[in-house]
């Protein structure tokens, strides 16, 4: 039985890994096109260098770091660290959305945009996310005052 839940996981998980795939690919052509140093953190590559810290900049809300399928953009290795609970809820969101995450982001912020409200803060993809780092955040507080 136990064989059976751990090959069970396994297949879930190559899945995941297959269905995000595209987008995977299409962030480590651009962390490493950008000249990035990459680290493989918990099967996720991260990226990181000027020339990504460039990129991140530049973007219409600047970012400290940025998911694309199983890749993660950041400035420099500490925005890594401090943006990976954040980084990782799109992690999943990729897993689960696959080919389709992307048009779903951009038709999740026009609806936000079209009904008034910002386009990034209150994209739905986002408040998931940023409910994370408040939990992270909840946690690290009640861990300093233990």
């Amino acid at each position: 039985m136990r064989l059976l839940r751990s090959s069970t996981r396994f297949l879930l998980r190559a899945a995941a890994y297959i269905w995000a795939s595209p987008y995977t690919v299409a962030g480590l052509a651009l962390g490493l096109a950008c000249g990035g140093r990459w680290r493989l953190v918990r099967g996720v590559v991260e990226i990181h260098g000027p020339g990504v810290r460039w990129v991140l900049e530049h973007l219409p809300v600047s970012a400290a770091a940025m998911t694309i399928g199983h890749t993660v953009l950041g400035r420099d290795p500490g925005a890594l660290d401090r943006t990976r609970a954040h980084e990782r809820v799109h992690v999943r969101q990729f897993e689960r959305w696959g080919l389709l995450m992307g048009p779903a982001y951009v038709a999740a912020s026009a609806y936000a945009y079209a009904r008034g409200r910002h386009f990034y803060r209150d994209n739905p993809f986002e408040v998931e996310a940023y409910a994370a780092d408040r939990r992270r955040e909840r946690e690290h507080s009640s861990a300093a005052g233990r």
